[in-house]
């Protein structure tokens, strides 16, 4: 009951109940990535190509998309990651998930965030002041 409510409610939870319509009514599974992440096509879009959409595993967070999928969700490559031996390139990252609001995320010197002394600024710079 609870899930359902959730998929009545929110967009981030899984899919929403237009995306399970669709799904159920012209969706073909395509295949599965290693996050759990469904994938399907069925029916044309508005430019007459097949659509293509992916149900999550979990919260909807585009960027756990791996690259192999991404390329078949954006139409760049006809074959799913999941009919040919798709190996990631050397310098395709991971996903890695949003780390803003987290011990983990990027916090440069001179941040309010971060513990360090604000680097000094160098001479190629002169400060703007008014009547200058």
């Amino acid at each position: 009951m609870k899930s359902l409510l959730l998929q009545i409610f929110t967009w981030w939870n899984s899919q929403t109940l237009g995306t399970r319509f669709h799904t159920w009514r012209k969706g073909q599974r395509v295949g599965e990535d290693e996050f759990g992440n469904v994938y399907y096509q069925g029916g044309t879009d508005s430019e007459g190509r097949t659509r293509r959409w992916v149900i999550y595993n979990g919260y909807a967070e585009a960027s756990a998309i791996p690259a192999g999928w991404h390329g078949w969700m954006h139409h760049r490559v006809d074959t799913p990651p999941s009919d040919e031996n798709y190996k990631p390139r050397e310098w395709q990252k991971p996903f890695q998930p949003n780390l803003t609001g987290t011990p983990y995320a990027y916090r440069p010197k001179g941040s309010i965030a971060n513990l360090g002394e604000r680097p000094k600024v160098t001479g190629d710079y002169d400060a703007w002041s008014p009547g200058s």
